[in-house]
């Protein structure tokens, strides 16, 4: 499946455009806006646009490696699919349109929790295709081991917990237009499914599903422990994702997590914050290698993803750019970002003389 590159928008800023006349103004603003002022938004953006790569001449490259390995597991571009909620607020065929992109291209796609189809339906829709499972902590504890264990069950390679949400940063496109795509329904599919959660509730019926999501998706008593306690229930690795400070990294390690991704979610979450690629050194220095560190928030090209790679990381998580494919075109938009991005990304490498994506740390940036 494909999208024809005349119809199809390149850049980031005509994608959006393209995806905003298609989405509803509610779904729209819920994805495009971030927290407050949306300082650290832009700040993503300008960390990259700060960074210069410094291309080194006369290196064969005529052959290109993306390949990367992480966790014991190579993946043919460093190029993830960020865990994006409840899809289908985009298009009708939500994650299982971009889980399907995600294997047709071979890039590893990540699932939310609050996602608008189960975990199951997408494991169906993609069969063995590289999946992660994105978790965010219930209130009910069972519910989040047993969202768990259905992923490891379903062949997920490894949990995504999401550290940076213990509640909802205060977004004002979403507080002016009193849009909720959680209490319209639109991420309880993985809840319905679990029969954990569906178990606590006193009443079945629709409302009651959404209310106790509502109840159950913010825990700000989470700590460390779960983090412990989570390790001893699942044999997936777990990374843990919105490490912004050198000192949680170290944390992360003492306390067995298997990798770091460096994340502000975004901006979404606490605004007037460091920038994502301003963080990602300090949190490679303090890992000092011990586990992988990848990298999530501001990557609008595919520039970004080699100086992310150059910074350290093993590779990067991509949100709006696929999810405004998404928008314009289902799978076949979802594949043709995944395309661009790949492209871009082999082209930056070869004129800046690399060859091997693992190569890339060594490749010489400087800040102007």
């Amino acid at each position: 499946m494909s999208v024809e590159a005349k119809s199809f928008p390149v850049s980031f800023d005509a994608l959006e455009q393209e995806a905003k006349e298609k989405m509803s103004t509610g779904a729209y603003g819920y994805v495009r806006s971030a927290a407050s002022n949306e300082e650290t938004l832009r700040k993503n953006a300008q960390g990259f646009e700060k960074l210069a790569i410094v291309p080194r001449m006369l290196r064969n490259v005529a052959a290109v490696d993306m390949s990367v390995t992480i966790g014991g597991r190579t993946y043919p571009y460093p190029i993830f699919l960020a865990p994006v909620g409840m899809q289908r607020l985009t298009h009708e065929e939500g994650e299982l349109a971009s889980a399907r992109a995600a294997a047709a291209i071979g890039v590893p796609f990540t699932q939310s929790t609050v996602s608008s189809y189960a975990l199951e339906e997408v494991k169906q829709a993609t069969g063995d295709s590289p999946k992660w499972f994105q978790l965010y902590w219930s209130r009910n504890a069972e519910v989040s081991y047993s969202m768990v264990y259905r992923a490891e069950k379903a062949g997920y390679e490894a949990v995504v917990l999401t550290v940076d949400t213990v509640m909802t940063g205060w977004r004002e496109t979403d507080l002016s237009t009193n849009f909720s795509p959680l209490k319209l329904g639109f991420g309880k599919a993985n809840y319905e499914y679990d029969s954990v959660f569906m178990a606590a509730l006193q009443a079945k019926d629709e409302e009651s599903i959404i209310q106790s999501v509502l109840e159950n998706i913010h825990y700000p008593e989470l700590n460390w422990s779960h983090v412990a306690e989570l390790k001893k229930r699942t044999s997936l690795p777990i990374y843990i994702k919105g490490i912004l400070h050198p000192e949680d990294a170290i944390l992360a390690i003492e306390n067995g997590v298997d990798g770091i991704i460096v994340s502000n979610h975004g901006g979404r979450q606490l605004d007037g914050i460091i920038s994502a690629i301003d963080a990602l050194p300090t949190i490679v220095q303090a890992v000092d290698g011990t586990i992988p560190v990848l990298f999530d928030s501001g990557i609008r090209r595919g520039t970004d993803v080699v100086k992310a790679l150059a910074l350290g990381a093993k590779a990067v998580f991509i949100g709006r750019p696929f999810i405004y494919g998404l928008a314009v075109g289902g799978q076949a938009g979802v594949e043709k970002v995944l395309e661009n991005y790949i492209e871009e990304t082999k082209i930056t490498m070869s004129l800046a003389g690399i060859s091997k994506a693992s190569d890339l740390s060594s490749l010489k940036l400087i800040r102007e």
